[in-house]
């Protein structure tokens, strides 16, 4: 178990994004697997994929135990101090009533960075025992539905972008958590590149039978048997729609269930919560008894008017930029999909695949605001309130992932291939895309 077998076993697997299935050739190690119908990547084999992410996710724990304990940012003003450190921000959104806001930066931060920690470290170490730990398949199961929700990069983003607004009214010392932190970004980071996810369920199938997870009755089920892939371990297997993948345990389905309608609804919900995610203020600077709400293009402006052009087009992009960007995307997969529009389906399939990729990242101004609102409660002095914009833009970030991850790019594929009524594409035998990492 300590390293990769000279070369993997031959296997089919569905594209995630096309739908293709392939059949994958025998690979030796540092060798990648694309789709040949739509470059999507399939595998990328290694020479250790079990002892080194061990260490780095061992690492990895480490460094969010400091980052989350051990201070983070201290200010002081006035002869007042405060310190702050990963906790304390939800703590203090908590205490003027943003609980929704406290929950999502508590779950981004902490929570789904510690779970998705545990469960790999639980998955490597069981791995190299002679009895597996109960539950170790769907602990690694969750391992990549917790990945786009552990945010530590963007939160370190958020750090860089409240310290520049402090430093205008505030003196400011950073503590050893924040080099935790940015250890801990690179340790995980590292751990991903390392990692072949389907050599770890290739060991689990070979050192521990599949668990006998229940299939409803047929008459229950109805449909036919169809070869369908899993959408979280990637097995191929004949089944029923909503039998339970017989690797994992989460359901099966041909495609994503009413994909068009779910990304529709969280897509207009999106957009109307986009209006007052940029009316309403996001938070406000109280000094010696006066202020002004600021909302987010205000603050854009500030760090404009403070000479952080850098910042400021950062700031901008990721609030502002984005969102506009992925609503309209979204709406423009949606139609084209709806329509069975057959042109440019790999052009739309790699838009997908970014929308996918860049919305988390406009959580930036709302782990600055967690930052301020933390650290800058120094009374008559200078205080900052959180405001109501934020928990809306909030919303807006996180229906929009729930977007792009309820939108099934496979329909991209289908719907064309329905439209047109051709012939049934022939299945490459095995992806031409492979090539030596």
């Amino acid at each position: 178990m300590e390293s990769l077998q000279l070369l993997t076993r031959p296997h089919l697997i569905e594209c995630p994004d096309c739908g293709t299935i392939l059949r994958l050739p025998a690979m030796p190690a540092k060798t990648r697997a694309v789709c040949p119908r739509c470059d999507a990547h399939l595998r990328h084999t290694r020479v250790d994929p079990f002892s080194l992410p061990l260490a780095f996710n061992l690492a990895a724990l480490v460094m969010l135990c400091i980052g989350a304990f051990f201070t983070l940012m201290s200010v002081s003003t006035g002869g007042q101090f405060r310190n702050a450190n990963l906790l304390t921000g939800p703590d203090r959104l908590w205490g003027f009533g943003l609980w929704e806001l406290s929950i999502v930066v508590l779950a981004t931060t902490f929570a789904a960075p510690l779970l998705r920690i545990l469960c790999m470290i639980v998955v490597l170490t069981g791995l190299r025992l002679p009895h597996r730990p109960p539950g170790i398949r769907v602990a690694f199961a969750w391992v990549e539905h917790l990945r786009p929700w552990s945010m530590v990069e963007i939160f370190l983003l958020g750090l860089f972008v409240a310290y520049v607004r402090l430093s205008a009214i505030v003196h400011i010392d950073l503590g050893p958590a924040l080099l935790a932190l940015a250890t801990l970004t690179v340790t995980m980071l590292a751990a991903d590149i390392a990692l072949d996810e389907q050599a770890v369920w290739e060991a689990l199938d070979v050192l521990q039978p599949r668990h006998p997870f229940h299939h409803p009755p047929a008459n229950l089920l109805g449909g036919r048997l169809r070869r369908m892939g899993c959408h979280t371990c990637r097995l191929v297997t004949r089944g029923r729609e909503g039998t339970l993948c017989p690797r994992c345990g989460f359901a099966l389905h041909h495609r994503k269930p009413d994909s068009i309608n779910r990304t529709w609804a969280l897509v207009i919900a999106s957009m109307i919560l986009y209006v007052p995610a940029n009316i309403y203020p996001v938070l406000t600077v109280v000094r010696f008894g006066a202020g002004e709400p600021s909302t987010i293009l205000q603050g854009v402006r500030e760090l404009m008017e403070a000479q952080e052009w850098p910042l400021a087009l950062l700031v901008f992009f990721a609030s502002v930029t984005v969102p506009v960007l992925k609503l309209v995307s979204l709406v423009l997969l949606l139609a084209t999909t709806m329509a069975g529009v057959r042109t440019r389906r790999r052009d739309r399939t790699i838009l997908y695949r970014i929308i996918d990729a860049v919305g988390r990242w406009s959580m930036i101004d709302i782990f600055m605001e967690s930052i301020l609102v933390a650290l800058v409660q120094f009374g008559a002095v200078v205080t900052i309130i959180p405001g109501p914009g934020a928990i809306a833009f909030a919303a807006v970030v996180i229906l929009t992932m729930f977007a792009a991850r309820t939108f099934d790019p496979r329909l991209i594929w289908d719907r064309a291939s329905e439209a047109a009524n051709p012939a049934p594409e022939p299945i490459p035998a095995e992806p031409s895309g492979l090539k030596p990492a």
